[in-house]
């Protein structure tokens, strides 16, 4: 049976080059499973694989996307199960790389239908935001659904507002309509075999790769990509004009740009934004540790 290796990990620590290394001795492509590294404008700031990379291994869902697009887990699942059923035609082996968490389990383990959310429900829980601000909007997911709380940016509105939708609407958590199952209890697949591959750093390493990492996003341009962005999608970076956070299109409302974007807007200094990109970067690290870790037994890690 053809088998799916999955490469996956905190954010910095390494997942591109293990990936790529055992896509070269496999003799397979790669396909990613992070949510940003879909749009092409983005390759700094998302840290997608470089073409000198891509030319070693062929990369798949990389840079497909443009600004405005919008992707899920849902789409990927299904854009990498076709994808699968081409690739294992050639290779017996196909190597899977991410930290998009839903991402990952979309595809090996599915993902129940989401419950509509009426407009009426939407504008009330954006409404509420509007009015209590982040530090609220946190404290009702955080309650709501403890599970959720635990792997998604905290710094995000609309996801956490997503999930107070979901919450509200079907009167269940958010987290119930996601298939459990324990990693290392096997997938749900039938028609491939699947194999993780968790890539760990000590902490302290990993916080050092974090910050270096940003350093270089830095000098390689991210500022420069960062506007050129928000100016494609017509985000004002007049400190003068009003806007709302909470409306950040899903491609850059992302850690690094939405920083930077408080840089640009004159709300911050640029060596505040850099610290909180650094900061928020290993925040977000920690909460993927804390995921992956519970997808196995202490034994197994």
């Amino acid at each position: 049976m053809p088998r799916l290796v999955v490469v996956i990990g905190a954010t910095g620590v390494g997942k591109t080059a293990r990936a790529i290394e055992l896509a070269r001795e496999y003799q397979c492509p790669i396909i990613s499973a992070d949510s940003r590294q879909i749009y092409g404008d983005l390759p700094i700031g998302t840290a997608a694989p470089t073409l000198e990379e891509q030319k070693l291994v062929k990369h798949h869902l990389v840079g497909f996307k443009t600004l405005t697009e919008t992707y899920n887990a849902g789409q990927f699942a299904r854009d990498a199960e076709v994808l699968l059923h081409n690739l294992f035609q050639k290779h017996d082996r196909v190597v899977l790389v991410g930290g998009s968490m839903m991402y990952v389990d979309a595809l090996c383990k599915g993902l129940d239908e989401l419950p509509a959310v009426p407009n009426e429900v939407r504008e009330e829980v954006r409404e509420e935001y509007k009015n209590k601000g982040l530090e609220w909007l946190q404290s009702e997911v955080q309650q709501l659904d403890p599970s959720y709380w635990q792997e998604v940016d905290r710094q995000n509105p609309q996801r956490l507002m997503h999930c107070v939708e979901v919450c509200r609407v079907s009167g269940k958590t958010y987290s119930d309509f996601r298939k459990k199952g324990k990693l290392n209890q096997g997938s749900q697949r039938t028609d491939f075999d699947i194999e993780y591959v968790l890539v760990e750093r000590p902490r302290e390493e990993l916080y050092e790769r974090i910050n270096l990492r940003v350093d270089k996003m830095l000098e390689d341009g991210l500022l420069e990509e960062a506007r050129r962005a928000f100016t494609l999608l017509n985000i004002p970076l007049d400190g003068e004009v009003e806007f709302d956070y909470a409306t950040l299109p899903n491609s850059v409302n992302t850690v690094g740009y939405k920083e930077l974007l408080h840089y640009f807007r004159g709300e911050w200094t640029l060596e505040r934004a850099v610290e909180m990109i650094k900061q928020n970067s290993r925040h977000y690290a920690k909460r993927q540790i804390t995921w992956w870790r519970s997808q196995f037994k202490k034994q197994d890690l």
